[in-house]
Order: C-alpha cells, then structure tokens, then sequence
C-alpha cells in the first residue's frame, strides 16, 4: 500500500525505543463489537431483512462505509450508504449512551502507560461522535492523540491512520506499538510498518511474522510492548 502520510517521524533517533502506544477501541479497548452487530440487526429489522450470523464475520472491525456498503449489497435493501450510515450510528449512540464496558485489562495498561508518559494514540475506524462518546468511559487524559475514521480520507486497513498518528506525536512507526483486535486493523498497522499486538474479539486473527497474537490485555504490560519494539528493530540484550 502506498501514502502520503509521512512515515518517519523526528525521533528517529531514539533507535529501538518504545515512543508511542497506538490503540483501537471497538473491541480492543471496549467491548463494544456485539453493541455494532445488535445495532446492525436492529436497523435491517426495520428495513425488513434478518441479518443472519453469517455476515457478522465480514462487518467486524470493518469502517462504517465498507460494513455499510457491504451490507446493503447483500440484503438488496433500498436506502443509500449516507442514510443506513446516519441510521447505523443513531443506534449505536443509543446503546453506549448507557455505558461502556472496557475489556479485561484495558483499565489498567491505560494507567500504567499513563504513570510512566507513554504517548498514546486511540486510532479507531468508528465516527467522531462514537469515538468522543465512549472517551468519556476512557477517560480523555489518557490519550495524547485521537484519531476517528472521519477524521482523514482513507481509514483501516490503509496504513494512514497509523502513519498520521505517529506524524503528529513525532514518532518513528517502527518504534509505536500497535494493538489491535480485529484483521481489518492489524493489517493497517502492519502497512504503516509498526510492530502489532494482534487481540482476537470476535473472530480469530491467524499468526504471522512480525506479528505478536495474545489471548488478552491481561497479557500486555509497560516491559512487553518495550519488549516488542527492541526485537523487532533486531536488538541483542
């Protein structure tokens, strides 16, 4: 894949370093990718179609356009991508307006990245207005840097949401750390060239070189993604 976005930032220096922690949201840091599908099946019940389980495997992770677009294609219902999108994300908005749960261990790397200054990024396919929402579960304070799948022209599984995010903080994209759950955003940072902590929610994500898959945050601490970056710039302790 090819962009613009810069990819080497001012720190590059700092060789084999960990400068930046870059996170999903949908299901890596919030258990939220049942909310979308129950949103989904809501929406295309009112239109008149059963969404059977058989598509929630391609919309997962998805941006809102291509899981949109995809399904529309598939049940043949007559709306346009702009209106399902407004009505996708209405109902959405309605289930996390009564909270979000975080998953297991999100609570605790957040503080613990915070505690030693660790910039960290949420680099999510979903809205603006999703992404400030469930920021409020969060907690703001804990990001440097958000960045939304509206917020730029081309979102996962392109590598510019990783690219921009290491641009703004100034980091070099081989030494921030991505953590992912979905195929759809492990590829992306994988394309903008960072080691990927791969998170498996809902549907498995398959072992690849260069690319670190866990059973949960429980597993990621401050000393392994510090681990992560320095054997994967080759580093000998």
């Amino acid at each position: 894949m090819t962009s613009s976005i810069p990819a080497v930032g001012t720190r590059t220096a700092e060789a084999a370093t960990l400068q930046a922690v870059f996170l999903d949201l949908d299901g890596t840091l919030v258990d939220t990718e049942g909310f979308w599908w129950e949103a989904e099946a809501e929406v295309f019940a009112e239109l008149g179609h059963i969404l059977d389980d058989t598509h929630r495997e391609v919309v997962v992770g998805g941006p809102m356009t291509r899981s949109a677009g995809y399904l529309i294609q598939a049940t043949g219902v007559d709306i346009s991508l702009t209106e399902l999108s407004v009505l996708l994300n209405a109902a959405f908005l309605a289930r996390i307006g009564r909270g979000v749960p975080l998953m297991p261990g999100a609570r605790r790397l957040l503080a613990e990245l915070a505690a030693h200054d660790v910039p960290t990024a949420l680099v999510s396919a979903s809205h603006r207005a999703i992404v400030d929402q469930m920021l409020r579960s969060l907690g703001p304070e804990n990001f440097r840097l958000t960045l939304a799948g509206d917020d730029l022209a081309r979102t996962k599984p392109h590598p510019d949401p990783y690219l921009t995010a290491a641009a703004r903080l100034g980091a070099d994209p081989a030494c921030c750390a991505v953590i992912e759950d979905t195929l759809t955003g492990v590829t992306a940072g994988e394309a903008a060239g960072c080691p990927v902590v791969a998170v498996p929610s809902v549907t498995p994500i398959p072992p690849a070189a260069g690319r670190t898959v866990v059973p949960s945050l429980e597993e990621v601490d401050l000393p392994f993604l510090r681990t992560l970056i320095t054997e994967s710039r080759g580093v000998v302790h």
